[in-house]
């Protein structure tokens, strides 16, 4: 039996495809929510890493200019 789906990715799937379809503010709600994520994942990266280079932030910045 499939995992149930993260309300997250549900919701970054339906804005893409509503912005697929030509809705204009669709897009402007999908950066808060990835922008989120990233965020998360970046403090879990780096966490108990003293010494890097980056702080959250940039690493966040870098990785969403990459997307």
């Amino acid at each position: 039996m499939p995992a149930p789906a993260d309300p997250l990715d549900v919701s970054v799937t339906r804005l893409l495809h509503a912005a697929s379809r030509g809705e204009p503010d669709a897009l402007d709600e999908v950066f808060p929510l990835v922008y989120g994520e990233l965020q998360r994942l970046a403090r879990k990266v780096r966490s108990g890493r003293a010494g890097d280079t980056l702080n959250t932030t940039a690493l966040v910045h870098e990785a969403y200019l990459k997307l």
